[in-house]
């Protein structure tokens, strides 16, 4: 079948492909049409961070924007017009010989590749960071500062998506923060922004595709029947009118889920729906009650929105998944994917937050655990898509906490997960919302366990009742991440911890001790090395 051809910049020069599947992966392109074989395949399941690359978009304020991203779970075309890096484009020329970028000489002098598989993961993680603290405050992006000492902490985060198999992350992490002492090398992000935004005028390498991958030659025409089997529409109107007429196509935005369903599934979509293009759901919106995260808007971005409001959730969404993952992953995707385990959406039920679904026919406004009907089964009818996400701004007599448990602390699916918001009028309760994932087919509101200290004074007696009835609430399963028992009495120790920090003892969660202690001793020790 014949779809539309999709076009990469790469080195200054527009590459483009014809005969892509819909569901091929923007690694497969990598790897096997373009022959950069650097990028590594790890996982298949953006877990490992072996096949990390950065694509540059603009970011609608006259920049560019660069993110390091998984290209195992990343459906190609949903990189179409966007600008492609690999660890193949990031050290520069020098006449003959290729000069290696500050991130590569780093690791190298650091020695910090040991099997060297992950290497080049690692690489384009590093890039992108150097990338942002090179640029940061300059105007419209432009290379204008050199980057800026890099902390551990910053490190530890920008790395979160990389996993190294022969546990070197040390030195690696020696090599994150040693980056910036050597001459500087920047992009200039304005003249690849003028590059790409003057794409009919730039040589275009023209590549048959994964059908015939030797030959070399320009796409023949494509039909419109063809042209409809990766639809990317820009504006919300154009969406709602593709999704009514397309309904049984696959809508996807991030494809951290969708990108399983093809690696793991061999999952083959005739039709796809891609809304990420659509400017009015890459907002998020303020108004004097609620902000208004559209689906469109990345989980990075959606969490920083959150976080400014509520910066106590600062931990949580950094551990929510890597960050190459959150880079791509939209916020709208988790929710409507329905996951029993995601970790937004307990979140967002213990905020209260609604959901707002949309098409040719007008839209519905519904509180988020309405939209769930049972195991990834939802209300959404076949010409409806998830719009927007809205979340109560906080009061001054808010007490908001989420708690996750999982194997791994970092870039690892949750056991359970638990969020709760407490309202107070003096010692009496006025509300408690909890949200919970990992005890049900779907994430849930604990009703009973909120309607036990309706009304009551907040103190040991209300505590220990509404613990009780939050373990008695739900009948979770066993599997392959905890067994039942294990998830009854977590709610109750999360619980627990819950109610020590209303009573003012901070000093009872991994991340305190995680960002404290460790991380200073650990920077202290690497900058003493440094100097």
């Amino acid at each position: 079948m014949q779809v539309k051809p999709l076009r990469l910049m790469r080195r200054g020069q527009w590459t483009e492909l014809a005969n892509v599947p819909p569901t091929r992966t923007l690694l497969q392109v990598v790897r096997e049409d373009l022959g950069l074989t650097g990028t590594k395949e790890g996982c298949n399941e953006g877990d490992c961070g072996a096949c990390t690359v950065v694509l540059g978009e603009p970011d609608g304020q006259g920049g560019l924007a660069l993110k390091a991203v998984n290209s195992c779970i990343r459906l190609a075309h949903s990189a179409d017009g966007l600008a492609l890096w690999t660890v193949e484009d990031v050290a520069t020329q020098q006449g003959k010989a290729r000069a290696l970028h500050p991130c590569q000489q780093a690791l190298v002098d650091c020695h910090a590749s040991q099997c060297g598989f992950c290497t080049p993961g690692f690489v384009m993680s590093l890039f992108a960071m150097y990338e942002k603290h090179g640029n940061a405050g300059a105007p419209g992006g432009n290379s204008v500062v050199s980057p800026s000492l890099i902390s551990r902490t910053q490190a530890q985060e920008a790395l979160s998506g990389n996993l190294c198999r022969c546990t070197g992350y040390r030195p690696i992490l020696d090599a994150a923060q040693r980056m910036h002492s050597y001459p500087v090398q920047l992009l200039d992000r304005q003249a690849i922004l003028a590059q790409m935004l003057s794409n009919n005028e730039l040589p275009v390498q023209h590549f048959l595709g994964p059908e015939d991958e030797k030959a070399l030659k320009i796409a023949p025409t494509v039909t419109a029947e063809a042209a409809n089997a990766y639809l990317q529409p820009t504006t919300l109107q154009a969406l709602l009118s593709v999704r009514a007429q397309y309904p049984a196509a696959q809508l996807v935005a991030g494809c951290t889920d969708v990108g399983l369903w093809v690696n793991k599934q061999h999952m083959q979509m005739a039709q796809i729906i891609d809304t990420t293009r659509v400017a009015q759901l890459r907002r998020v919106e303020r108004y004097p009650h609620h902000i208004a995260i559209g689906a469109a808007v990345t989980l990075q971005d959606a969490y920083a929105a959150l976080v400014q409001d509520r910066p106590q959730l600062a931990d949580f969404a950094g551990r929510f998944a890597g960050l190459t993952v959150r880079n791509s992953g939209t916020l709208g995707g988790n929710v409507a994917n329905g996951s029993p385990i995601g970790d937004s959406m307990p979140l967002l039920i213990a905020l209260k937050a609604n959901v707002v679904l949309m098409s040719c026919r007008g839209h519905r406004d519904m509180p988020l655990e309405q939209l769930y009907t049972g195991y990834r089964t939802n209300v959404l009818a076949k010409d409806e898509v998830l719009a927007w996400v809205k979340v109560p701004l906080p009061t001054a007599e808010e007490f908001s906490r989420i708690y996750k448990l999982s194997k791994r602390y970092d870039d690892d699916i949750s056991a359970v997960c638990l969020g709760l918001s407490l309202q107070r009028d003096g010692k009496q309760v006025v509300r408690l919302s909890v949200g919970v994932g990992g005890v049900a087919a779907t994430p849930v509101r604990a009703i009973k366990t909120e309607a036990s200290c309706a009304g009551k004074p907040w103190d040991r007696a209300t505590f220990e009742h509404t613990k009780a009835t939050l373990q008695a609430e739900f009948q979770p399963l066993s599997d392959m991440r905890a067994s039942a028992a294990y998830r009854s009495a977590a709610l109750g120790a999360l619980m627990e911890r819950f109610w020590q920090e209303t009573q003012g003892r901070s000093v009872v969660r991994l991340e305190s001790l995680h960002s404290a202690a460790l991380i200073d001793t650990a920077e202290a020790a690497c900058n003493a090395t440094l100097a």
